[in-house]
């Protein structure tokens, strides 16, 4: 092991080393020249510093700048996209409403239907609500649509898809607040298949009739991914358009005429302003992880997007989170919406997540992370590892592949190829263990993540729960460690507790200590499991 997260004196390059390069020790390391240092470091005076040239947000290649992570263009962007006045334009008429009632579902009383609701924590809102339907068959979807859900193999709908199907058949707006990993892409997927069926088919010069508006192209090309699989038996074209790549193939697509686009926002915008398409048809508008794409600042991206909506269409939100924000997003696009709840509106952890933490120092977290990985865990086992800095992710990254482990790194500074190739060792367990910054994970959907990692605890508790909800999706089980360093993360004791406390996990007395305010460089400890 070379030292990058050991303490151990005189190892060059180690995350915590004593030598050069070390974490608070010599030069360029963490506190020596590096993150928070002198010359050149995050925070320093020297270029390339947080705030310096090539920065954060500043010149060419940060994130937002020309370049940056996900290749979308932050400022400015859209000037030159204006809104289109739809009293001016011929809208041919469409069909929305392709629900039939099936008899089952018919036959089922309120009562049931709310039961049921009360049983999966489903909470709805607005006026005519549908009820559920708990099979495939209870859905009413075409056969060429439930052949397509057969051969994938599943069982049954998930709570989200059986309040779900029903409210978006019915041609209606809908917000639906959910955890990643509960089947919510097919949510909207399935009838937007059914959406496209019905339509008049493209003529040359036609934009799309369905976008999906994603935050990050991990998440665009997964749902790209899930269109190739049902959309096959209709014939139906899709594309996935995201900044970070040539525009070659995305403008041949696009040209050529795809009755689904699924794209990030600013690449989006980037071929409206060149009219490589337009959005004149899109008739089923889908904002997947809405809650995600206001984080990152799209806002006015969002809404120059909208602006080319024809007003009657239709709009599906999905968010794991309801914040003012996106309650204000909804409140200004979406009129006369169904909204669909599963869980609590409150911030709170999936409950088939084992919450561990670690109350430490930052010099013990790599010889801690070692131990959970050594006895908890089995070489085939995927665990997602949360660093806050693309430096830091690419240190520990070397650090567990010189102890052995079969580990990678994705962060904004990877080229797409090869965020990619690690994305496919992950899926594969070719490599066990992904080290990954919060923004090169979002979107991230990969099935049996047996454990996540905060090896850096996250800012906020909106991120903490995002992060820990990558395992014990689909109804599986997970756990998730967090190392909590009171010096750094102290004020976040109170709302980790109230967490922790809606899932029944249990609180290590020393993050009970940082609450109470009574920390003063003792209180370690572990704790968390299940009470």
């Amino acid at each position: 092991m070379s030292g990058y997260y050991d303490n151990r004196a005189g190892d060059s390059g180690g995350y915590a080393g004593g030598g050069g390069g070390g974490y608070g020790g010599g030069g360029g390391g963490y506190g020596g020249g590096g993150y928070g240092g002198g010359g050149g470091g995050y925070g320093g005076g020297g270029g390339g510093g947080y705030g310096g040239g090539g920065s954060y947000g500043g010149g060419g290649g940060g994130y937002g700048g020309g370049g940056g992570f996900g290749g979308d263009r932050m400022g400015g962007m859209g000037a030159n996209l204006q809104a289109v006045n739809f009293a001016n334009e011929q809208l041919p008429p469409f069909e929305k409403n392709f629900y039939i009632e099936h008899p089952a579902v018919r036959a089922r009383s309120e009562e049931d239907a709310m039961k049921w609701r009360a049983d999966k924590g489903i909470s709805i809102d607005g006026q005519g609500i549908p009820k559920p339907c708990l099979t495939f068959e209870e859905a009413s979807m075409p056969e060429y649509v439930l052949s397509e859900v057969m051969k994938q193999g599943f069982d049954a709908p998930t709570p989200i898809q059986s309040q779900g199907w029903p409210m978006a058949l019915l041609g209606k707006n809908m917000v639906g607040i959910s955890a990643t990993g509960s089947g919510k892409t097919l949510s909207f997927l399935l009838p937007g298949m059914i959406h496209i069926n019905a339509q008049p088919y493209l003529q040359p010069g036609d934009g799309p009739i369905i976008l999906v508006l994603a935050p990050t192209r991990e998440l665009a090309v997964q749902i790209k991914e899930e269109c190739d699989k049902f959309g096959a038996s209709s014939e139906i074209k899709n594309t996935v358009v995201y900044g970070g790549v040539p525009k070659r193939t995305q403008i041949h697509d696009l040209r050529n005429g795809v009755e689904i686009v699924i794209a990030t926002p600013g690449r989006l915008i980037d071929h409206l302003e060149a009219r490589n398409t337009n959005l004149k048809r899109v008739t089923y508008l889908v904002l997947d992880e809405a809650d995600r794409m206001l984080d990152m600042g799209f806002e006015p991206q969002l809404r120059k997007i909208c602006s080319q909506v024809r007003p009657d269409r239709q709009v599906l939100m999905w968010s794991a989170t309801w914040p003012k924000a996106v309650e204000g997003l909804a409140r200004d696009y979406l009129k006369d919406y169904y909204q669909v709840t599963v869980g609590s509106l409150e911030l709170t952890g999936n409950k088939n997540v084992t919450q561990v933490l670690e109350v430490c120092e930052d010099m013990e977290k790599y010889r801690k992370l070692l131990t959970y990985l050594r006895e908890n865990l089995t070489p085939k086992d995927r665990v997602l590892i949360f660093v806050e800095t693309k430096k830091g992710c690419d240190m520990l990254t070397r650090s567990l592949r010189a102890d052995g482990f079969q580990a990678r790194a994705m962060h904004g500074d990877k080229s797409q190829d090869e965020r990619d190739w690690v994305l496919r060792e992950f899926k594969n367990c070719n490599s066990s263990l992904l080290c990954a910054t919060d923004v090169a994970a979002r979107g991230l959907d990969v099935d049996d993540i047996r454990m996540v990692v905060n090896f850096d605890f996250p800012n906020d508790m909106d991120s903490y729960v995002h992060r820990i909800g990558r395992t014990g999706r689909a109804g599986k089980t997970g756990t998730a460690v967090s190392f909590f360093v009171p010096k750094k993360n102290g004020r976040l004791a109170r709302e980790l507790i109230e967490i922790m406390n809606r899932t029944e996990q249990n609180i290590p007395e020393g993050l009970s200590n940082c609450a109470g305010g009574s920390y003063k460089g003792g209180g370690r400890g572990r704790g968390g499991g299940r009470r």
